[in-house]
């Protein structure tokens, strides 16, 4: 008989009773649901469902209406989980609970992310079930250190329990195994000791081993497996306790066994302890090394910072700053929060956050980051954000869920996992009986060694964490090269992306008009003219005149006292400096007062073609200058498109500009698409356009750039855009140089390669040594694997995987990689052939 549900989803979006008829005929169209019926004065609205309707597609439906439930989230850090079964398991234990939409949980950062109904169910009671499942939880807080000191000291502790297991597991191995190996060593036992000592000093040492250090195994491993739900932990404790068990039989009441099966396996039980307890340590070791990217970030933090408290400068705790707060802050020392400078010029290391080596001048106005390296200069700066809103506490949150998403592959990953270790166990069961049936004499002692080692060597953890461990180190190496992967699934995205679409503005260019080329008419020098010239431009609102102001004070000519200032909107301006007058405007304006261009005209006009503004300045009458102004091409932004087009991706452009200048732009960058002249909305037609040929990633900065970022299969940000444009994206690039892109694709094929590798190593490990250990080898080659070998293949497997993840820490960025600092942009038609220009 089926169960039906029912629950009270809080839903956003809804504004009328319209808005409330299109959520409950979306959800009454979906299957499984049998009533719903909204309350559009608390928003929410009462839903009666049964399978195959779950909760998590019911907030899917709504997401998919334009109504989103109002869904609460939280974060737990869980302890006490050794494999994928456990990870597993937790999930759904938590998909299962009333009120839970989703939960995944990462084996490598021994987090749960959970989102649930408000009301239903809380962070502390997801907690607290977690814990009863016998997985100790807490509700992670930002004071919640990832991988801190807990995982330091724990460790610590498996290299203590290793150390002292080792101890006392090495005489048991010495007796044992030496007599084996070597007869003589046999016959000294017998005549000094005595055989029947000998074991019982086995048995002591072995206990020891056992329930000290090897306690762990049995305290989680068996009552999950009286739970029905066995680990990892539960076969270590089995295959222990068989062997054990055993010994102990053989050693005290022999007489229970059948003939020649008198053997005892201490050494196994005691040196099994030893070796997986080496390899918990070395996956400890290593798993802390994969979270070193969000300890760095949190490094960054200043600790403390002097602050202007009325006349006085005391130095405070940086949870003490407030907005507002004026900074002052020394040479050498850590901008303390993000801030815009009031006194003070320095050059700041920024290399941390943005992955940029060259230092950043900053003046007065400049924005300085929290985290950054003050250079040689003093600089007092007023605190604009604190504590969670700073870059840096938002980047380490993006890493944090980067590093925390579950891409698809995981999927097929899990759905084998949750099946591994009950799967195991059948095959241990199978191969003893197998080993009882057919094996030669003394078939019970080969029928325990086969089944210990089956259940020994099987590893799960290897392939809990293939995956999650690869995507930890892979973002967070990205983001110390300043990418940001704000959406986890991205990262495996970006391998099927076949077309990369850039805006122009701001992405491609600087974003504002910069003066690019100076023409002198005959009889004029070039820095007179300019000086002439930005003494009346500095009186003028115009983003070209600032372009030309800013260039006189690059090229430091002198500016002149201007009178009789006088502007046309839309024509130009006029003024007396220096006692010259002095016209400065488009050609029309300089024609309207009598003045012949001569050939400076012609030149303008080919300008004109290639992209740039002409303009003219005329002194007392007589042209004097052609100056041309445009939106600059960032430096990287050709070699970035070249080694784009290296990936073998199409590269395309599309923008609101006009149809030359985009024309101009592109074949300066080599772009063979181009989309001009369009909206903020065709621009997402204009994407559909271009996805024909396969997936489509879009790079765009501005509010305008939204829509398309959020409409492309992979929206990538620029930081230095604004908020709206990267809470739209799927990846933000910190810098805004164009070299982050070719990163992002570049660690992006990386990091799935690595965990391909991983994933094949986990299950191929597996697939391959369980026969073995069952004994598939004995009947060609008589050979049986020994459960101490078993034990030191399985804790190998995970430091494997661990290892091969870790080599992403030492990627190279992709600028290097591709070697693009090589690469040239081509030349303008400016650029060539005018021998009286002034490059600036």
């Amino acid at each position: 008989m089926t169960t039906s549900h029912t629950i009270t989803l809080p839903v956003s979006g809804m504004s009328c009773a319209s808005c409330a008829g299109r959520v409950e005929r979306a959800l009454l169209a979906a299957d499984g649901v049998t009533d719903a019926s909204v309350n559009l004065a608390s928003k929410s609205v009462y839903v009666t469902y049964q399978t195959p309707a779950d909760l998590a597609g019911l907030t899917q439906t709504l997401d998919t209406a334009g109504y989103p439930a109002r869904l609460g989230e939280t974060t737990l850090a869980i302890s006490s989980m050794s494999c994928a079964s456990c990870s597993g398991r937790v999930a759904r234990g938590l998909s299962a609970l009333p009120g839970v939409a989703d939960a995944h949980v990462n084996l490598a950062t021994e987090t749960a992310t959970i989102r649930f109904v408000p009301g239903t169910t809380s962070p502390t009671e997801l907690a607290r079930l977690v814990t009863e499942m016998g997985y100790p939880a807490q509700v992670k807080t930002d004071a919640t250190p990832p991988q801190g000191n807990g995982a330091e000291d724990e460790v610590s502790r498996l290299g203590q329990l290793t150390l002292i297991a080792a101890l006392l597991a090495f005489p048991v191995f010495v007796i044992e195994m030496g007599g084996h190996m070597f007869p003589a060593m046999h016959h000294w036992v017998n005549q000094t000791i005595g055989v029947q000592t000998s074991r019982v000093l086995q048995f002591v040492l072995t206990s020891a081993v056992l329930f000290g250090p090897g306690l762990r195994f049995y305290r989680t491993g068996i009552p999950q497996l009286l739970k029905g739900t066995p680990d990892m932990n539960s076969l270590v404790a089995l295959g222990t306790a068989a062997a054990f068990g055993f010994s102990v039989v053989a050693t005290f009441v022999p007489g229970l066994l059948p003939e020649g099966a008198n053997h005892v396996y201490f050494e196994a039980a005691a040196v099994i302890v030893v070796l997986i307890l080496l390899g918990r340590w070395l996956e400890a070791r290593a798993k802390g090394r994969t979270g070193s990217a969000i300890r760095k970030l949190i490094g960054l933090r200043a600790k403390t910072a002097r602050v202007s408290r009325g006349d006085d400068v005391i130095e405070l705790p940086i949870d003490e700053i407030i907005v507002g707060d004026e900074i002052h802050t020394r040479p050498g020392e850590k901008i303390a929060t993000d801030g815009t400078v009031l006194t003070g010029t320095s050059f700041v290391d920024e290399s941390m956050i943005s992955g940029e080596p060259i230092p950043v001048e900053k003046t007065t106005g400049a924005s300085v980051v929290g985290g950054t390296i003050n250079g040689a200069g003093a600089l007092v700066f007023q605190a604009t954000k604190v504590g969670k809103d700073t870059m840096l506490a938002q980047i380490v949150s993006m890493v944090e869920q980067a590093q925390g998403a579950k891409l698809p592959i995981q999927g097929a990953v899990d759905r084998i996992t949750m099946w591994f270790v009950p799967a195991v166990m059948l095959a241990a069961v199978v191969t003893i009986a197998v080993w009882l049936l057919f094996g030669p004499s003394p078939a019970l002692s080969h029928a325990l060694v086969a089944g210990v080692a089956v259940l020994i060597i099987a590893c799960p953890c290897a392939m809990g964490l293939a995956t999650p461990t690869s995507i930890m180190v892979g973002t967070g190496r990205a983001a110390e090269m300043g990418v940001l992967f704000r959406k986890g699934d991205a990262l495996q995205s970006l391998q099927n992306v076949k077309t990369v679409a850039f805006d122009k503005t701001g992405t491609l260019t600087a974003g504002r008009p910069e003066l690019v080329h100076i023409l002198p008419a005959s009889g004029f020098d070039t820095s007179r003219v300019l000086s002439l010239t930005a003494s009346v431009e500095t009186l003028s609102e115009h983003p070209i005149a600032g372009a030309i102001s800013r260039a006189a004070n690059a090229q430091n000519v002198p500016l002149f006292a201007v009178t009789e200032f006088v502007s046309e909107t839309g024509y130009g301006v006029s003024a007396q400096v220096d006692g010259h007058l002095v016209h400065v405007g488009a050609d029309r304006f300089l024609q309207s007062k009598g003045i012949d261009l001569g050939t400076l005209q012609d030149q303008g006009t080919a300008l004109g073609h290639t992209g740039k503004s002409p303009l003219y300045a005329a002194v007392d009458g007589h042209v004097a200058a052609l100056f041309a102004v445009a939106d600059p091409i960032k430096p990287g932004t050709p070699a970035a498109i070249q080694a784009l087009k290296g990936m073998g991706l199409r590269v395309a452009m599309i923008t609101g500009d006009n149809q030359g200048t985009a024309n101009a732009i592109a074949d300066e960058l080599g772009i063979g698409t181009v989309v001009a002249e369009v909206r903020p909305d065709g621009k997402i037609t204009a994407l559909n356009g271009l996805r024909q040929e396969g997936k489509l990633a879009f790079v765009g900065d501005g509010i305008n750039d939204a829509p398309a970022l959020a409409s492309a299969d992979i929206g990538i940000a620029i930081g230095t855009g604004t908020d709206i444009a990267i809470e739209a994206a799927d990846v933000v690039l910190i810098s805004g140089e164009l070299s982050g892109v070719v990163n992002a694709f570049d660690m992006s094929a990386r990091t799935m390669r690595n965990i391909r590798q991983n994933l094949f190593w986990a299950f191929g490990y597996n697939i391959v040594l369980i026969p073995v250990a069952a004994g598939a080898l004995y009947p060609a080659f008589g050979m049986m694997l020994s459960p101490v070998l078993a034990a030191g293949a399985m804790a190998l497997s995970s430091v494997f995987v661990l290892s091969n993840a870790l080599r992403l820490r030492w990627v190279p960025s992709a600028t290097e990689h591709h070697d693009i600092s090589d690469v040239k942009p081509t030349e303008t038609l400016a650029q060539s052939g005018e021998n009286r220009e002034a490059r600036i």
